[in-house]
């Protein structure tokens, strides 16, 4: 999305479409605090990825639900 203006086109256009329709929108694939700003800029919700955690192990109920999404307002890097 940094470098390549048809994906970040892409992005601008479908954050905007969620938000006219009232609906928050998530972005995927997010590995760094670089991508985590841009998106922030755009006014993207909610970011998933490497940056907010790593994936982790699958173990019953032990992991909480939507560990790795997290408001845009508050991803960081673990």
């Amino acid at each position: 999305m940094l470098h390549d203006p048809n994906d970040y086109n892409m992005v601008v256009s479908i954050n905007q479409i969620g938000h006219v329709m009232g609906i928050r929108t998530i972005a995927e694939f997010v590995e760094d605090e670089a991508i985590c700003n841009a998106l922030r800029r755009l006014g993207v919700d909610y970011v998933q990825g490497y940056w907010v955690g790593r994936p982790q192990m699958l173990e019953s109920e032990t992991l909480p639900r939507a560990s790795n999404v997290a408001s845009i307002d508050s991803a960081r890097a673990n």
